[in-house]
């Protein structure tokens, strides 16, 4: 269905401390490449032409904690990847700089941290 003013969603932006270096784990992890770099950002290009990932900078980022606790820093966003061997995947996602979650809500779902804390989830599409 037609919007007002044709929106089209594009991107999902992730703020971290070091946009770059943060674009090259996630780079890594999928297996996708680096579009635009400037200072303060960061493209990753989505190799089927779909919605894209970029990353800025933000020097005051406290990363959030999982599972969720009063008072902590709530978790704002997440990225869902869907996977074929959940295994691989999550040995994949720690050869690139993840860390596996303590708490796992689900069988089918892996949390993880990426190095600055930001929560993404590898999951079987059941």
């Amino acid at each position: 269905m037609p919007t007002p003013g044709n929106l089209t969603f594009t991107t999902t932006t992730i703020s971290s401390p070091d946009p770059p270096a943060l674009a090259r784990f996630y780079g890594h992890l999928l297996g996708w490449e680096l579009g635009e770099e400037e200072p303060g950002w960061v493209t990753l290009l989505n190799p089927d032409g779909g919605v894209k990932l970029a990353f800025h900078i933000e020097d005051v980022y406290t990363p959030p904690v999982w599972p969720s606790q009063p008072g902590e820093q709530i978790i704002m966003e997440h990225l869902d990847i869907r996977v074929d061997d959940l295994e691989a995947a999550c040995e994949h996602a720690k050869a690139c700089g993840a860390r596996l979650a303590d708490y796992q809500p689900q069988e089918t779902v892996r949390v993880h941290f990426d190095p600055d804390g930001h929560i993404f989830c590898l999951y079987l599409d059941a």
